[in-house]
């Protein structure tokens, strides 16, 4: 069985910049590949300068252990946020060294195809959603999903979601794509921390979601983002507005400080919640369950503890008879572990992409795309992941590589 010899990470620079990508070596010449997204320096500080002398030296397929390890860990000074992010992107090329081990795809070793393929939905961000093409730190500092309301131009389904809302959803539907998610609240909660919402403002972002709807009627799901910016007396009163576009659900409204507060929202509202990338590991995803606080659990691979926890997450929400969604407005790799988990579970409905990223920047990143056809993802049918890292990646100087050996 194969050892780890090395590990790699690497920023790509001028690709997308809060993007971590890592790479797991063994003495078997087998490449585990593995993302993780958001203050990327400080994740590379914690594989390199901690994680990896658990590593370097043990056997790659000891997933497991090496999981209940670093979490345990982790979790002794404080919830992790960093370090469990560091731990998803190991934990995801550990997996896919496991699969090219076993020359089947991780779908296969979490227990075989319960999909056979998996429908997707649209975010409509544009090419530079999270990517380095943001807009200035002066006008969004800190955040590059700051509600960015992107540019008019080819992809920008952020600028068109506001300003040509009604294109977009044909578009959308000409494409086989039968969900999107849109955010025409954001620029209105900035101007008051999110505590108050006037009825001109609802008014004025009910707008493109009423022009969806006269233009494709329900042929599309429409979901809204709130990047967590309202408080309950406000997310209350644009929940009732919402009532006349029937949206699949409302996704972070609220924040997930209070799972008590969020179901209370739910059940005042009347309307479906998702709940959330914010929630990472079974212990957030409890409580959120046990409060009965959400109707989707959203889990993001590469934020939630890997593949491992994801897929526990997945059954933990299936017990109390919520579905699963997995979130992905990043990089490729957390798009395709969320695939391999949702394709390996009945309970997973959904699979977040972002079209934008998928047509653009993806192949600067991965060497071979994910395969989408009418709005349905195909499971990948090679070893592993199904797709690797691109070497070269991990060879210039202007990605910031590092390696511990």
């Amino acid at each position: 069985m194969p050892k780890i010899t090395a590990i790699e990470t690497a920023v790509p620079s001028g690709i997308m910049t809060n993007l971590l990508l890592l790479r797991v070596h063994t003495d078997e010449g087998i490449i585990g590949c593995g993302e993780t997204y958001y203050t990327p320096t400080a994740i590379e500080s914690l594989v390199h300068d901690w994680m990896a002398e658990r590593l370097i030296g043990s056997e790659a397929t000891d997933i497991e252990a090496h999981w209940r390890f670093l979490y345990e860990r982790c979790t002794a000074f404080g919830f992790p946020g960093a370090e469990l992010r560091a731990l998803s992107a190991i934990d995801v090329a550990l997996w896919d060294i496991l699969g090219q081990v076993c020359e089947q795809p991780v779908w296969k070793l979490l227990g075989g195809q319960a999909q056979s393929k998996v429908r997707i939905y649209n975010t409509c961000g544009g090419p530079g959603y999270g990517t380095r093409k943001q807009r200035s730190a002066a006008q969004h500092p800190g955040w590059p999903g700051y509600g960015d309301e992107g540019q008019p131009g080819p992809l920008q389904d952020n600028w068109s979601s506001i300003h040509a809302a009604g294109d977009l959803a044909e578009e959308l539907v000409s494409e086989g794509i039968t969900g999107m998610k849109v955010w025409p609240f954001d620029r209105y909660a900035h101007k008051t921390g999110g505590a108050y919402l006037s009825r001109a403002d609802i008014d004025a972002g009910m707008k493109p979601l009423r022009e969806i709807r006269d233009r494709v009627g329900d042929q599309i799901e429409i979901m809204i983002e709130g990047h967590a910016f309202f408080q309950l007396a406000s997310a209350l009163r644009l929940a009732e507005a919402l009532k006349e576009i029937r949206p699949m659900w409302l996704e972070d409204v609220l924040r997930v400080d209070n799972a008590q507060t969020l179901a209370d929202f739910r059940r005042q509202s009347g309307m479906p919640v998702a709940a959330s990338e914010m929630v990472l590991g079974r212990a957030s995803a409890l409580s959120i369950l046990q409060s009965q606080a959400a109707d989707y659990l959203m889990v993001d691979p590469t934020w939630s503890g890997g593949i491992s926890e994801t897929r526990r997450m997945i059954d933990l929400a299936q017990t109390f008879n919520v579905s699963a969604t997995m979130h992905d407005c990043t990089g490729p790799l957390t798009l395709f572990s969320g695939l391999h988990c949702a394709v390996a579970s009945t309970n997973v409905v959904l699979q977040e992409t972002v079209r934008a990223h998928l047509k653009t920047f993806y192949e600067s990143l991965i060497d071979r795309q994910p395969v989408v056809e009418n709005g349905w993802l195909l499971p990948p049918s090679d070893p592993g992941l199904g797709t690797a890292l691109l070497p070269e990646l991990f060879e210039s100087d202007q990605h910031s590589v590092r390696r511990t050996s």
